[in-house]
C-alpha cells in the first residue's frame, strides 16, 4: 500500500468534498479555508498533474462559459485508484492514532 503525501491526501479529499465543482480555484480555496494551507497555482497545478498520471484523479474539461471569455475550466473527479487511497490513509490514520485522544495528548510532557 503506498501512502499518500500530506497534499495528495489533502487535495483528494478537497476534490470529494467539492463534487462537481472541483477545479483549481474552487480547490485552492477549500484548502485555504479548511487547512489553511495557501497553494500558489502553480504548484497546484503541478500535484494536480501528478495526480493525474498516478491515477489518483481523472481531469475532464467543462464547458466554455462567457465570463472567461469562452475558455473551458479543467474539472477533476476522483478515479476508483484516488477513492481506495483515502479509503486507506482513513485506515492508516485510525491505526496509528488508535488508543490517543486529547486527554492522553494533554498528559504528555
Amino acid at each position: 500500500m503506498k501512502v499518500l503525501s500530506k497534499a495528495e491526501e489533502m487535495i483528494l479529499l478537497t476534490i470529494y468534498r467539492l463534487k462537481d465543482n472541483a477545479y483549481g480555484v474552487t480547490i485552492r480555496k477549500n484548502i485555504l479555508d479548511t487547512a489553511n494551507k495557501d497553494y500558489t497555482y502553480g504548484t497546484l497545478y503541478g500535484i494536480l498533474d501528478q495526480m493525474v498520471r498516478k491515477g489518483y484523479i481523472i481531469r475532464r474539461e467543462g464547458e466554455p462559459t462567457k465570463e472567461r471569455g469562452g475558455r473551458r475550466k479543467t474539472y477533476y473527479d476522483l478515479a476508483p485508484v484516488g477513492v481506495e487511497s483515502l479509503k486507506n490513509a482513513l485506515e492508516f490514520h485510525r491505526s496509528v492514532w488508535n488508543g490517543i485522544n486529547d486527554a492522553t495528548l494533554e498528559n504528555i510532557g
